[in-house]
């Protein structure tokens, strides 16, 4: 089984979490599963740190079809499954409605895998930017009444790529924002990006006090597989019913894609 993770970061520019990204999805996907790591074309952003664009409506628009076009090649190019690893969940709703494959997303699916293990979920992130983008996403999931409060870390994007090499500092930081979330109600935690959601998997942590907090990548990785498996055997796919799920046919997204100059 091959599974495409796309990422929001241009990879190639943060090799240590690239590194510890694909470490870390490795060990969690099942044997004779693979788990391809694919990043933003070089120079997407004027720093190697995408927040700069993440918060903006337009912005996150036009790097949007970075994430159509990877979803159309990985179904074109016979992968099993396609996980989009940011929690703004980019591109998900027009992606899902053009390929058969299953496309996981970070933020929904960690939500849904949290209300498992608790009845509030909090959200501890890193880019303050985010929150109304989630908010919106999770009313449109339906999903708004299980999360409860989002705040962020006392650490940049700099910094978490730091403490690969000083991991004490964050970690303290990411305890310090967790129990802010607990004592405004969660009992579960996810945590809000994928480098921090890494770091903190790679150090082991899975628990603040008597809350846990959830491995989010590390539970895509294994949805996808249940996914592409139920795929495979049954031909389960998304619904196409109304304007939000509709397939059009390959044909014309094809030709509107190349009038846009699309690749």
């Amino acid at each position: 089984m091959r599974i495409w993770h796309q990422s929001f970061t241009v990879l190639d520019d943060v090799p240590h979490y690239r590194d510890a990204l694909q470490r870390h999805l490795s060990a969690q996907a099942a044997p004779g599963t693979t788990v391809e790591l694919h990043g933003m074309r070089p120079g997407t952003y004027p720093s190697a740190y995408p927040g700069t664009h993440i918060g903006y409506s337009y912005l996150s628009s036009l790097h949007r079809e970075q994430f159509v076009a990877a979803a159309l090649q990985a179904q074109d190019e016979g992968y099993d499954a396609f996980l989009i690893a940011t929690i703004p969940d980019t591109g998900y709703e027009v992606a899902r409605s053009l390929v058969d494959i299953p496309v996981v997303t970070f933020g929904q699916t960690s939500v849904l895998m949290a209300g498992m293990l608790g009845d509030c979920v909090g959200i501890v992130n890193f880019i303050a930017a985010l929150e109304p983008q989630l908010r919106r996403n999770l009313r449109d999931y339906r999903l708004d009444s299980l999360v409860g409060p989002i705040t962020q870390v006392d650490a940049a994007f700099t910094d978490v790529m730091a403490a690969y090499a000083d991991p004490q500092p964050l970690l303290d930081a990411f305890t310090t924002a967790a129990r802010r979330v607990i004592a405004d109600g969660a009992n579960v935690i996810v945590p809000g990006e994928g480098p921090l959601n890494v770091f903190l998997a790679d150090q082991g942590l899975s628990r603040v006090d008597d809350v846990p907090v959830l491995d989010s990548l590390g539970t895509c990785v294994r949805v996808a597989e249940l996914r592409a498996a139920q795929h495979r055997s049954s031909g389960l796919v998304a619904s196409r019913a109304g304007f939000h799920h509709a397939q059009p046919p390959r044909d014309l997204v094809d030709a509107a894609r190349a009038s846009y100059g699309l690749d």
